[in-house]
């Protein structure tokens, strides 16, 4: 699903694994009632009211508008998706109208032929023109839309603002100051990480990928293939795996360290700094350096530039089999409208998706801007492919990042591997 949480229970949405690819099965032919029951499948969350409680109203909202139709909102644990997905995609009958997906899951489930086009919805939709077009971007695969973007995910830097002032360090403005300011915390504070990162956080590491001009993958005539062993991608790679190093995060503590593990020695008051997300926030305030740290970009190479941040985020599909096409449709776009979305972050802290959004809870909350800045600045994903799922849940990446941190391998044959196996499941 979307990767954004590494989440994450409420960390479980987040940063998410995509699914492994459904079988395809009969598309179903879909209608345009105007009444009775509208299925709808939204994902579990851990503290799950606040979410229920705003949902509950838009559904309320919705049947008032539309006389003999009943919303009928499941609510679908994250773990077993893959099941509840595939069940759906091979007997259209038991499939939902319209369904919460993950953005890095698009690829598998749109190659199942089960999931109805949007572009021409989504064009037509007062809102579609305030949707960001990289977010946009993270619901196509081979040039269509199959989900209405609900909310995105964007990661940023928190620091630890009295370590910072005490060691008489500013907010670093490019990656390698990063490092420095890292390795000066755990110097002068060897109880604390300099930066809590993990071998197994794969969104904290491709920004550095990114911002370093490389990718992990490139397409040509329809075929993906590994790129990185360019000489930009393994700059990143192994930029980041200098973090894992005893002078920062030790290996020993760190290499199997995920987003949330990572999030989590934090707010702990473990570390001067980790890269984590808007929806990490009320756990960080829950912690104990509540009042005592700020959150900025994530810096890019140059000096005030900012890394690109991999753009999470779950998305609103509706089903080619469902018989109320029109209602799916216009139920999505009240949810993913802004009301709904300025109450979804009031109740999950999910980052909304319109910019006019953006920028008003921006103005009335200045933790935000650094996630919506970065937002603004560009984020990249992750290859539209079923294979992508393939290499996420065989950890590729992570793999070479821990292989180089720890020393088992030379970067270039670390990178090496990592890009056969790729390719491998590229196909």
């Amino acid at each position: 699903m979307r990767l954004r949480r590494s989440l994450p229970a409420f960390a479980a949405l987040a940063l998410l694994a995509g699914c492994a690819p459904a079988q395809s099965g009969p598309a179903g032919a879909g209608g345009d009632e105007q009444t009775g029951t509208l299925r709808v499948w939204l994902f579990d969350e851990a503290s799950r009211a606040p979410k229920e409680a705003a949902v509950k109203e838009a559904a309320a909202e919705f049947e008032a508008a539309h006389s003999g139709v009943h919303v009928d909102v499941q609510w679908v644990p994250v773990e077993g998706r893959a099941d509840k997905f595939s069940g759906a995609f091979n007997d259209p009958a038991n499939a939902p109208d319209l369904a919460e997906f993950g953005n890095t899951d698009v690829a598998s489930y749109a190659e199942t032929g089960a999931l109805s086009d949007l572009s021409g919805d989504i064009a037509s939709w007062p809102q579609g023109e305030d949707l960001l077009p990289s977010v946009l971007d993270t619901a196509k695969a081979n040039g269509k839309t199959y989900g209405l973007p609900w909310y995105t995910g964007i990661r940023a830097l928190y620091y630890r603002t009295d370590v910072f002032t005490e060691l008489g360090l500013k907010p670093p403005s490019t990656l390698a100051e990063l490092t420095d300011d890292a390795r000066k915390i755990r110097a002068a504070k060897p109880e604390l990480y300099g930066i809590a990162t993990g071998g197994k956080y794969t969104y904290a590491m491709l920004p550095f990928v990114w911002a370093n001009g490389g990718d992990v993958a490139a397409q040509d005539n329809g075929k993906w293939t590994s790129t990185l062993e360019s000489g930009p991608a393994a700059e990143g790679l192994t930029g980041y795996s200098a973090l894992l190093k005893d002078d920062i995060c030790p290996p020993s503590a760190c290499a199997n360290l995920t987003g949330t593990q990572s999030v989590t020695a934090f707010a702990g008051g473990k570390a001067g700094m980790v890269i984590g997300g808007d929806f990490n926030r009320k756990a960080v305030e829950q912690g104990t350096v509540k009042g005592k740290y700020a959150i900025v970009p994530l810096p890019g190479t140059k000096p005030g530039s900012i890394a690109p941040a991999f753009a999470g985020g779950n998305l609103l599909g509706v089903f080619g089999a469902s018989q109320r096409h029109g209602l799916a449709v216009q139920f999505a776009q009240l949810l993913a409208g802004p009301k709904y979305q300025e109450k979804m972050y009031t109740a999950m802290g999910n980052l909304p998706t319109l910019t006019s959004v953006q920028k008003k809870l921006a103005a009335n909350d200045p933790s935000l801007k650094a996630f919506v800045d970065t937002l603004s600045a560009g984020t990249k994903f992750v290859p539209a492919t079923p294979g992508w799922s393939k290499i996420d849940s065989q950890n590729v990446l992570p793999t070479a990042v821990q292989q180089i941190a720890t020393g088992g391998k030379e970067p270039a044959a670390a990178l090496a591997d990592a890009a056969a196996a790729m390719n491998k499941n590229f196909g």
